[in-house]
């Protein structure tokens, strides 16, 4: 049985890789920082099929795909996904209560969007926000509607690219800056007229992500993946996290959406990827991969 990485999960706040096997049910390697991580990729890289409601069904043609492509799925199960998101408005019917949200990644790079009620704050880590605060909660459509009146009104574009948010990551303003724009930035937004009467509004109360990211200790990104290919290894010290990258001590980044759709074995020390490297940690992928994360 091949289990293939689905990328970066964050759990309760904390991350973790995530791991699927065809029939079996996901499973995920916790990430400590300061940790050593070594692992290659062996193979090639398949499409993961589509996950909807917690479940992934897989790719009927089991297909490849791109080492350098941000997505693992082939064009078939990318345009199925897409069927029933929320994001592509092609799921307005769903009837959870969702939350607006203001984002900040960075100087001058602020966005809103909506997410989950039920997901909390899991749609903020993942996107790699830094600091952030609830605009207002409410059903679906009333929420997407105050999204694009505040992205219009605020001046914030919807989507702010993960090298812009990572090339920052290691020289941000204080904790109390970084509040303080968050909180001026909600109240030009409460400040709004034309919200819709079904949504409720929320207090301005700011979250920051400096602790689960790892901030204080992230060194400047020095190199970044841009591709995994059979038997390109990677190997180093955890220093952080944020969104879908890991940050190692030595400056490299790590896009994990790359890691996706790749089976992960632990490099061998002749830089062969059939035998697991001695002295890593315990933690292991599911299928006894000893010493992989």
């Amino acid at each position: 049985m091949t289990w293939r990485c689905t990328g970066i999960r964050w759990n309760d706040g904390r991350p973790a890789i995530g791991w699927w096997a065809p029939g079996r049910a996901e499973r995920s390697s916790p990430l400590v920082y300061g940790q050593r991580l070594a692992f290659a990729a062996r193979g090639e890289r398949h499409c993961l099929g589509v996950r909807r409601a917690g479940k992934r069904t897989p790719c009927p043609t089991a297909a490849t795909v791109p080492g350098r492509a941000g997505n693992a799925q082939c064009p078939e199960c990318a345009r199925l996904d897409r069927s029933f998101s929320v994001a592509a408005d092609t799921n307005a019917a769903d009837p959870r209560t969702y939350r607006v949200y203001l984002a900040w990644f960075g100087p001058g790079m602020v966005k809103v969007g909506i997410t989950a009620e039920e997901r909390g704050a899991a749609r903020l880590l993942e996107q790699g926000a830094v600091t952030w605060t609830w605009l207002g909660r409410g059903p679906l459509m009333a929420t997407r509607r105050t999204e694009e009146l505040l992205r219009a009104a605020l001046g914030v574009p919807d989507r702010i690219a993960y090298a812009r948010k990572r090339a920052v990551r290691g020289h941000l303003p204080a904790a109390p800056d970084r509040a303080r724009e968050v909180a001026e930035l909600h109240g030009r937004a409460a400040a709004l007229p034309g919200w819709p009467e079904s949504l409720e509004r929320l207090v301005c109360e700011i979250t920051d992500h400096a602790a689960p990211f790892g901030l204080d200790g992230l060194p400047a990104p020095a190199r970044v993946i841009t591709a995994m290919v059979p038997g390109g290894a990677v190997v180093g010290r955890l220093a952080g996290a944020a969104g879908p990258d890991l940050h190692f001590g030595d400056g490299l980044v790590v896009d994990t959406r790359l890691l996706a759709g790749w089976e992960l074995v632990a490099p061998a020390p002749d830089g062969t990827t059939d035998a697991p490297a001695a002295g890593l940690p315990p933690l292991a992928a599911p299928g006894g991969q000893d010493g992989l994360f």
